[in-house]
């Protein structure tokens, strides 16, 4: 950076923390103990959960589902339950951003700063910047999880005020591919069915979906249509056999990136068989002569061929499809996030269109949102390509219309950057300064090691977030500390096209401002640079924010002109569109085959199968494909901070078939090398039967965060996105997440270090924090949470040689393992050591190195409480053997109730339901004991594969 910043002379003190943290949780005008109770929406995924959020006045004290919200009628999943961990002021003090701060120098610390001396900055800095490079010398990289009506205000700013269109959001990971697809097909951004319509199908096709983790309320109305209706059919087509595909009639394991060829092969068989709709193409729609000219080549035997799938399967799923009164499809990343992502998109909108499987109860393709607000964002033109209300940016008439209702000349006609194209531009000198608000490009981007150059060539990154531990953090200029769940206000709009208020139930921590706050300061200041007289920024709250977006949608095909603020409130949740003078919204769309084109006609695309951008061969033998993980969200910036939530995967781990592993001689948990042409990320490995051979599969969470180290060439690791690739959809510009071609080789690192302890939750995240630096000093390293009444940390590390003792030392000094309480065995000849710090007579804090076979039993005998005497030299003996007496739970599978998979074998050993009932019967009776399942049901289809496992069937199957 080039000019001086002024920040604030007073630095910050532990009586500041404390402070802002007491503030954490005090409702204005609610006094301190009164307990209170707020409706609003949980704030991950897009499936849009009411919540009810209870309150003392100084804190959250609990949340339970809303049974009036109609997206989850009561039930909330594992990671929606445990919302109210995440907003504990002891938690949250550790890791929110709660004062500005800004950095004198290049590479220096940034330095606590008032919001006038930083928003004084931030205005001259851009100012200067827009007249001397032009306003694209600015971009803004934005979130899906910020609210509708902190979209509008950033989407005006930049368009309106600045003259820019470089302003793109997270959501083009996300959702941009099923945008395009609609846009392409169907006329307009608009998802056509509702959640009633599970209840209505006859079939359902679950592709490019883990729909029991991604979704899992959604997942459970799945299970109950299916108790309902016992002719319901459901057909999963995924690379991976996961807990959805196994719940599957018919289970597609398609090769990763055939889903086009998939879907015009369907479509050739219902050509082929009839069970077309003729009538309904002819009357509603357009272009069908072309794509059958297209769809002829894909031929039963060629279709399976390409995709990996049995002719028959592949004929089976057509059939159902066709013949179903009522054929509903859902989809997510798995379509989106590819090279071809509005092709597939396209090319399953062209089965439903040709069969008529739209329009009509429990019909239509339905895409499922990723994040909870990215249908707002896309309703006021959030991405670098649209504007207000679903307009076009390439429409000359959209952005006049635009220009009219925001009062200035005109709206930029200059394409903007979108996400991986605004970071190249950034490492190109072409971008300067980059605003980034509410997300963490430096973990959820492809190709990382493209966006830390970008980061680190900016001239000046401004970081707007809540959490100051992220990894986008570390390289921002400017911090903005902003609000999040629990004290945000505005409005979010769900998958089914369902807008719900969102209310704030706690006040602004420290001097965290609301993320439409930070936007208006900063726009009203730079227009007063500007010279304006009149700011296009004079809203006094939320609601005018939200009115004035209402404005823009009338007549629009998602006009909401009859909505309000006052009739959220009063009716709850509302569907779009809702005009001025009706009564209600509409559930599912083009009922009439009516669609929003200049002609009333759906149009189908030409779509063509084309292999994926990072195509396997010899050097990179590996199908890579990531995911989520069931109780885990994102870059974990949030479920990162409850320990309980790693229960169900622990550490970071790349997933091989089981045949894969033995043919490279390696051992569950064993290190290995997973390289694709962007880098390296060392991880452990571990074998699963979902997997099919020459595939491997990572959760899409694991960032530097949680998983880095030097990396196999000494360049650096972070996380599972070294590996991914830009390469992108050229209609949506959404990369493609889900593939890389990558190649596995165990890692010869001999050296293990191991240290897991007991940690005062006031300093647990902020160990975990100070840790991530030490994570680079090994050659592979990871860090992470563990617990459930307790908070404890997990630091595992290794090496081609042992680590400086003093290294070693300073880590366990952390963990208080120091002075005359440890346990200690040393053999410096073999390079092993256990040190054990025992307090009131239990174990406290374990720290391992060379041999650390003993893992396992310590770690547990730590969680379980256990006294240490009885052991005696056991403790300290270099044994794997477990004491006498020692049982080990093993993975938790329910996390809501603490039941492990030993205890869900043992009660299953005891009662033979498995044998001599039904697997219905055994999943009831398991329920019915330990009450795994009962509460939010995520685990449900895990206990029902368990019971497979168990079963004369599924022994059979092995």
């Amino acid at each position: 950076m080039n000019e001086h910043l002024s920040a604030d002379p007073h630095p910050v003190s532990t009586q500041d923390i404390a402070e802002a943290a007491d503030l954490a949780g005090k409702t204005p005008g609610t006094a301190a103990g009164a307990r209170t109770e707020t409706k609003t929406t949980c704030c991950y995924c897009g499936v849009g959960c009411g919540v009810i959020v209870e309150s003392d006045g100084e804190k959250v004290t609990g949340v339970r589902g809303d049974p009036d919200h109609p997206a989850n009628f009561g039930r909330l999943c594992t990671k929606g339950s445990t919302l109210h961990l995440t907003a504990n002021p002891v938690l949250q003090q550790q890791v929110r951003a709660l004062y500005p701060e800004m950095r004198l120098t290049r590479g220096a610390t940034r330095e606590r700063a008032s919001w006038e001396s930083t928003m004084d900055f931030l205005t001259r800095r851009i100012d200067a910047t827009i007249r001397q490079h032009g306003p694209d010398s600015v971009g803004f990289y934005i979130s899906g999880q910020l609210l509708t009506e902190d979209y509008y205000v950033f989407n005006k700013l930049a368009k309106g005020l600045i003259g820019t269109n470089n302003i793109d959001t997270n959501s083009r990971l996300c959702m941009s591919s099923a945008v395009a697809g609609y846009k392409q097909t169907l006329g307009a951004d608009a998802p056509p069915a509702c959640y009633e319509d599970i209840d209505e199908a006859q079939l359902i096709f679950i592709v490019g979906s883990n729909t029991a983790y991604a979704h899992p309320i959604l997942y459970r109305r799945i299970e109950e249509a299916r108790k309902k209706n016992p002719a319901l059919k459901m057909i999963v087509a995924d690379p991976r056999r996961t807990d959805t595909a196994r719940d599957a009639d018919l289970f597609l394991p398609i090769l990763p990136g055939t889903d086009v060829a998939l879907f015009n092969g369907m479509l050739h068989i219902c050509l082929w068989e009839d069970l077309i709709d003729t009538a309904y193409i002819e009357a509603h729609t357009e272009g069908f002569a072309e794509l059958k000219r297209i769809v002829r080549d894909y031929t039963p035997k060629f279709v399976a061929e390409t995709c990996g799938i049995r002719e028959e399967d592949l004929i089976r799923a057509a059939r159902w499809f066709g013949e179903s009164k009522a054929s509903l499809s859902l989809y997510c990343q798995g379509l989106n996030q590819s090279a071809s992502g509005t092709a597939k998109n396209a090319a399953l909108i062209n089965l439903h269109l040709a069969t008529h499987q739209i329009g009509k109860p429990g019909a239509g393709p339905f895409s499922l949102t990723g994040q909870p607000n990215a249908m707002g964002g896309r309703e006021v033109g959030g991405l670098a390509n649209l504007l207000s209300a679903h307009r076009d940016m390439s429409n000359p008439e959209h952005r006049a219309e635009v220009a009219r209702l925001w009062g200035v000349d005109d709206v930029p006609a200059t394409p903007g950057k979108t996400a991986v194209e605004m970071f190249d531009a950034v490492r190109a000198g072409e971008i300067k300064i980059l605003w980034i608000a509410c997300t963490n490009p430096a973990q959820s981007m492809p190709e990382q090691k493209l966006i830390r150059e970008a980061l680190k060539h900016a001239e000046l990154v401004i970081v707007q977030e809540a959490y100051k531990t992220t990894a986008t953090v570390d390289y921002a200029d400017v911090l903005l500390p902003a609000t999040t769940w629990s004290e945000k206000e505005g409005t979010v709009t769900n998958s089914e096209r369902r807008i719900t208020r969102f209310k704030p139930v706690l006040p602004k921590p420290g001097e965290a401002r609301h993320d439409w706050e930070v936007v208006i300061d900063f726009a009203r200041r730079l227009e007063k640079r500007m010279g304006k007289t009149t700011s296009l920024f004079p809203y006094a709250g939320v609601e005018e924010i939200w009115n004035e977006h209402r404005e823009t949608t009338r007549g629009r095909d998602l006009d909401i002109t009859g909505l309000s603020y006052r009739i959220l409130e009063e009716q709850g949740p509302q569907q779009w569109p809702y005009p001025e003078g009706a009564g209600t919204g509409k559930k599912r769309l083009y009922e009439d085959g009516v669609f929003p084109t200049a002609n009333g006609r759906a149009k189908f695309v030409e779509t063509v199968y084309r292999p994926v951008a990072d195509q396997v061969d010899a050097r990179f033998p590996f199908h890579l494909t990531t995911g989520r993980l069931r109780d885990q969200w994102h870059g974990m910036s949030r479920t990162g901070t409850v320990a309980q939530l790693f229960s169900h995967a622990a550490e970071p781990a790349v997933m091989l078939a089981r045949s894969d592993m033995e043919r490279r001689m390696i051992a569950d948990g064993d290190l290995v090398h997973v390289t694709s042409k962007r880098g390296s990320q060392i991880l452990p490995a571990m074998a699963s039967d979902d997997m099919r051979a020459g595939q491997g599969f990572i959760g899409m969470h694991w960032g530097e965060e949680y998983v880095s180290g030097r990396g196999s060439a000494g360049e650096g690791s972070y996380g599972v996105n070294m590996l991914t690739s830009p390469a992108f959809c050229p209609s949506s510009k959404q990369p493609e997440l889900k593939h890389a071609a990558v190649k596995v080789l165990k890692a010869e690192l001999p050296w293990r270090f191991l240290v897991f302890g007991w940690v005062d939750a006031s300093h647990a995240l902020a160990l975990q924090a100070a840790l991530r630096p030490f994570m680079r000093q090994f050659a592979y390293a990871s860090c992470t949470l563990f617990g459930r009444d307790k908070v404890g940390v997990l630091f595992r590390a290794a090496d081609d040689y042992p680590a400086a003792a003093e290294l070693v030392r300073d880590i366990e000094g952390r963990f208080g393992i120091a002075g005359v309480e440890v346990l200690r065995y040393d053999d410096a000849k073999r390079g092993n050591a256990r040190h054990i710090l025992v307090r009131d007579g239990m174990l406290a804090a374990v720290s391992l190195a060379g041999d650390v076979s003993a893992e396992r039993w310590l770690k547990e005998y730590l969680e379980a409480g256990q006294a240490v005497a009885p052991l005696g030299r056991l403790l300290l003996m270099p044994s794997t053997q477990a004491p006498q007496g020692f049982k080990s739970r093993g993975r938790i599978v329910c996390n809501c109730h603490n039941v492990a998979e030993s205890e869900i074998h043992g009660m299953l050993d005891k009662h033979d339901w498995i044998n001599e009932g039904t697997p219905e019967m055994a999943l009831a009776s398991l329920q019915g004991t330990l009450k795994c399942g009962t509460s939010c049901g995520s685990c449900v289809p895990e206990l029902k594969k368990i019971i497979f496992v168990r079963s004369p069937a599924g022994k059979v199957a092995a």
